[in-house]
């Protein structure tokens, strides 16, 4: 029969006492280090006292169980203002230091800095089950190390709620059943992670190894007293990575479109750059090129149409100066560059009436503009004497019209005549 241990034996490092009726080792108490302590005790169980065999064979396999390790810290180097998912940076910071102990072997006081993590999630009412669930499942881990596998089974099963199938939690809770010899539970909870990550060699390890256990302890129809296995959806199977979720599809083409959007931001700031060059240089033509390229991924910027615009001026390409400020200025209804601009397209155009008018807006927008004062002035005495001009071809036309009526007034009363 299946003997259910819910307690280890006191020199296993499992004395120390935790508020709430739980068990841990006193955070920052010197020498906490219990696993070191049960390890010198005669007689133990190396599998109690937080020596493991499969917990160091999955420390060497790629998922490993180092809270530590999990988040990407290392001692030397580690940030403990790191961001941790939702959480906010003071409990953020609590899960760092508790990581960075975790990795120095101080697992009773890590241990003590994720409680402090989850008891502050739960005042502060922090709604996120991922970031929780890592909490306990790390805490978990330091209750294995230090033999008390009662609360570390607990924790497990408090992250499990909150994110089933989570590899980590399952593997920890595994573990601390084959250490209490509740062979069965742990044998389901190992097959559950291997129905997860198929990979994980110290799960098929223990898989082996329990069986035997079975087999001795239940004989022939040992498998007809298994709890029920779970089915694991396929969202959860890790080791399908020729099947994506749809979530996980979602994720790549969001992460390619921000690729793509950065590459073309970077060749519109090259383009941009090489154009303004090229204005400096006199080489209008090839500017406009550039310009034209920068519309072409980003149509909507105001400046390069007005940048265009000044390129086309200086080949007296009036009408596509003016096309381009029109479209500034739709963009931008005050956009003084365009205005002035598009002031000296009308000037090569000779319309000197419309000129006149947007020199006059852009001194409305800003009266110091001086280039402005004396275009305005040069357009003003070109408009007069084109009115002049006018004026005059008017009077002659006029006197010609005359005339020619007069004579063809003469030539019906001849006729008539």
């Amino acid at each position: 029969r299946e003997r259910e241990k819910d307690k280890v034996q006191p020199d296993m490092g499992n004395a120390q006492k935790k508020e709430g009726g739980s068990q841990h080792s006193r955070p920052g108490t010197p020498g906490s280090n219990w696993s070191s302590r049960s390890q010198s005790s005669p007689g133990t169980k190396p599998e109690v006292n937080g020596t493991h065999p499969v917990e160091r064979r999955v420390g060497e396999e790629s998922r490993g169980i180092s809270p530590a390790e999990s988040s990407g810290t290392g001692a030397e180097n580690c940030n403990l203002d790191a961001p941790a998912g939702a959480l906010p940076p003071p409990l953020a910071r609590l899960k760092n230091e508790g990581n960075l102990l975790f990795k120095n072997g101080q697992f009773g006081d890590a241990l003590g800095k994720y409680t402090q993590a989850i008891e502050g999630c739960e005042t502060a009412g922090i709604d996120s089950p991922e970031d929780v669930c890592i909490l306990y499942s790390n805490r978990a881990a330091c209750y294995l190390k230090d033999g008390n596998c009662t609360d570390c089974i607990q924790d497990c099963t408090r992250a499990l709620e909150l994110c089933p199938f989570s590899l980590k939690p399952l593997l920890r809770r595994a573990m601390a059943y084959e250490s209490l010899e509740r062979y069965r539970k742990a044998y389901v909870d190992y097959k559950t992670v291997l129905q997860i990550d198929v990979s994980v060699q110290a799960a098929h390890d223990s898989i082996h190894r329990i069986t035997k256990m079975l087999i001795e302890q239940d004989g022939p129809d040992w498998r007809e007293q298994l709890p029920e296995i779970p089915v694991v959806p396929l969202s959860a199977q890790q080791h399908r990575r020729d099947e994506p979720s749809a979530e996980v599809l979602q994720a790549r083409a969001a992460r390619a479109e921000q690729e793509k959007a950065r590459q073309a931001e970077a060749r519109f700031t090259l383009l941009k750059q090489e154009g303004n060059d090229m204005v400096k240089k006199g080489q209008f033509e090839s500017a406009i090129e550039k310009y034209s390229e920068c519309l072409k991924i980003k149509s909507s910027e105001c400046s390069i149409y007005t940048n265009r615009a000044i390129c086309y001026l200086r080949l007296d390409q009036y009408a596509e100066a003016k096309q381009d400020c029109d479209t500034a200025l739709q963009m931008e209804p005050t956009n003084k560059k365009a205005f002035y601009r598009r002031a000296l397209a009308h000037k090569g155009l000779k319309d000197y009436l419309s000129a006149s008018t947007d020199l006059q807006e852009v001194l409305q927008l800003d009266p110091n503009v001086r280039e402005a004062e004396q275009e305005l002035q040069e357009v003003t005495v070109l408009l007069r004497e084109s009115l002049l001009t006018a004026q005059g071809k008017n009077t002659h036309i006029h006197t010609y019209t005359s005339l020619l009526k007069q004579n063809i007034l003469r030539r019906i009363e001849l006729v008539g005549g």
